[in-house]
């Protein structure tokens, strides 16, 4: 049987063991609490203005402060860094950023705590070519490695630097990629050859990372990275979790909580970056919300019993029977709650991507529509835009059974009682601390599955698991409720909860409730339900910007670029744009683009489509037209519905 082994369970909650590593004041791994960590995005070479954000990432919580070396003059300025923040007092640890320039790296582990480099450029150049290797000619490649990156590993000693190996998804060496493609196994292999060579060299100073933009490949990678580091007796290192290029705002912090929380629910995960594309001491409080979820669970039992298994390291949609349009090859169905509220009005389905307009007597809805609203015991009052369905409670569908595109939702107990049911389509909510009661199901049901438990993920992953192991493909809907927490926490927590499932395509649809006491918030729950199923990769519904967190190599204002290009393209839905501040983010980081714009001088930027330039050189003042231009050019342009963008959710109504 192949080992699928990466955690301890996926049922029952323990933080994986690793060693610890000295990180100047501030050790990782071990017993220590998961800490978290940010990015400045001065230019290094103005070592007041990186003081000074250093200082104010401190303030906000940061624990480790990453600063971009890319050549020598940066790196020996780290040390007017370090002195200047000495004598302020703050003497929190600094990691030096290298890309392509190991004699950057050898000069900044004089100077700083920790040396992070990018197995991918840290001794190749990425020419995008396919090399056929023989094993001999490999074997000679990975002896030049060794050459370079030696002297790194012994240079680390002499100064007692730690070190980050840090494999991108996005810029996996020709040389692994001509051997194991764009896949988890290569970003787990770039980063094991320099692994491996470390502990040949005694030197175990280290902390390895796995990072993509797709939260699928990265949840994947870390997964088998683990998997791999015990197969061959490697030491357990800590695991530095991070989403690259994550975007801003609401998306930024959805995707970072569904790639980065599916981790910590597993147990996995020592520090955490949140990449957005904001200040970054925005990033710093986002982080420490998503480790302090998991402070009094340090081996606290979220699930129960171990049950089932899963292959962690490709993704499989789970098996279903199609029942209407849940299941199969159908996309997750987004169900909105209104069961704490009368509908009565049409423009209450405003929230939930409907808008009624008077004056032509018609419906306009969004890609970010929901599928179904769930009534409870009420009943239907007005007729429904074309598009989205009703469910209520058994009881009351028995009252009007014949009310078109309305079914029914049953508790476990009126299932069994109940002889009447809907030809095509019935809900069965159960909890999964009722996995035990599940009666025999016929193949119009859908369950809609909750939990009680403060950590849903693992006992949501406990009974899908065991319905896989029983042969049970009636498909699931996940529904949670979530009340007296901040919006911005109530985000983090949904993305967490569910991502995991979606990701590993065990569920076929979400219905999420936040309220308070005094109001309920449908278009926030709506919203962060379509935000959730597409940065898990299960529901594309909405252009997706794959834009970097800005740093000292950056060559134009990313906040207000990013904010420019949205405005023009956020209605082209399914479209990924990367948006990348320098050379260095550019072809690599946005691998999973369709297009990208980045920057390769003081006001000039680099087109692409995919990873193939299309102009360079272009001013920055007509880049954005030129973009929209390539688009359109590929057929892939429409021009924005203006009903449709009237009522857009991020409601200006």
């Amino acid at each position: 049987m192949k080992d699928y082994t990466y955690c301890h369970s996926l049922t029952v909650y323990r933080r994986r063991q690793t060693i610890e590593v000295k990180i100047g004041n501030t050790p990782m791994g071990g017993d220590n609490p998961i800490r978290v960590q940010s990015m400045t995005t001065t230019n290094t070479m103005d070592t007041a203005s990186t003081v000074q954000q250093v200082i104010r990432m401190v303030e906000a919580g940061c624990e480790y402060v990453r600063i971009t070396a890319p050549g020598i003059r940066e790196a020996e300025n780290l040390k007017n860094i370090k002195n200047e923040l000495i004598a302020r007092g703050i003497r929190v640890p600094l990691v030096a950023d290298i890309h392509f320039t190991p004699n950057a790296a050898l000069e900044a582990a004089k100077h700083v705590e920790k040396v992070r480099i990018n197995p991918g450029n840290y001794a190749d150049k990425k020419r995008f070519e396919t090399i056929e290797y023989t094993d001999e000619e490999y074997n000679n490649e990975l002896d030049r490695i060794r050459e370079k990156f030696v002297p790194l590993i012994n240079q680390c000693k002499k100064y007692g630097t730690a070190m980050r190996i840090g494999t991108n998804h996005g810029s996996l060496s020709d040389r692994i990629m001509s051997r194991y493609g764009d896949t988890p196994m290569g970003m787990v292999e770039s980063a094991l050859e320099f692994v491996r060579i470390c502990e040949q060299e005694n030197y175990h100073d280290i902390v390895l990372s796995m990072k993509a933009s797709n939260t699928r490949v990265m949840v994947q990678a870390y997964r088998l990275l683990v998997n791999r580091l015990d197969a061959e007796g490697l030491k357990p290192y800590p695991l530095h979790l991070g989403v690259t290029e994550a975007g801003d705002g609401e998306d930024g912090r959805i995707k970072s909580s569904v790639g980065i929380g599916t981790l910590l629910e597993d147990g996995l995960g020592d520090t955490i970056r949140v990449s957005l594309t904001e200040e970054p001491e925005f990033e710093v409080p986002v982080a420490q919300a998503l480790a302090d979820r998991y402070s009094p669970y340090r081996n606290g039992v979220l699930g129960e019993k171990e049950i089932g298994v899963k292959n962690p390291f490709e993704y499989h949609v789970r098996e279903t029977t199609v029942v209407e349009d849940f299941g199969g090859d159908n996309p997750p169905r987004v169900i909105a709650d209104y069961s704490a509220q009368e509908l009565i009005k049409a423009d209450q389905l405003k929230a939930v991507g409907y808008r009624y307009l008077s004056a032509t007597d018609k419906w306009v809805s969004l890609d970010t529509a929901s599928d179904y609203i769930y009534l409870g015991n009420q009943g239907l009052h007005m007729e429904l835009p074309a598009g989205l369905k009703a469910i209520v409670d058994a009881p009351q569908w028995n009252s009007n059974r014949f009310v078109p595109n309305c079914f029914p939702l049953f508790t476990l107990r009126d299932f069994k009682l109940n002889k009447f049911r809907h030809q095509k389509l019935n809900f069965l909510e159960i909890s999964t601390s009722t996995i035990d009661e599940l009666p025999k199901l016929d193949e119009t049901v859908v369950l809609v599955l909750r939990s009680d438990m403060e950590h849903p993920l693992p006992s949501y992953r406990q009974f899908v698991l065991w319905m896989e192991q029983q042969k049970i493909k009636a498909p699931v809907v996940l529904a949670q409720k979530y009340s007296g927490m901040e919006a911005e926490s109530f985000q983090l927590h949904a993305a967490t909860d569910m991502g995991g499932i979606l990701i590993d395509g065990l569920a076929n649809g979400v219905m999420i409730r936040y309220y308070t006491p005094t109001c309920n918030f449908n278009d926030l729950s709506n919203s962060t339900a379509f935000g959730i199923l597409q940065a898990a990769r299960t529901r594309m519904s909405k252009t997706e910007y794959i834009s970097c967190p800005s740093c000292g190599r950056t060559l134009f204002d990313l906040q207000s670029t990013t904010a420019m290009i949205k405005e023009r393209t956020d209605h082209l839905k399914g479209v990924k744009i990367g948006i990348m501040g320098c050379i260095v983010n550019g072809p690599g980081e946005m691998a999973d683009a369709d297009y990208g714009y980045v920057g390769s001088g003081v006001g000039k930027i680099t087109l692409y489509r995919g990873q193939e330039v299309v102009k360079k050189g272009v001013k920055s003042e007509e880049a954005v037209d030129e973009l929209i231009n390539i688009i359109k050019g590929d057929g892939r342009w429409i021009e924005p519905d203006e009903e449709a963008m009237e009522s857009n959710l991020k409601q200006k109504f």
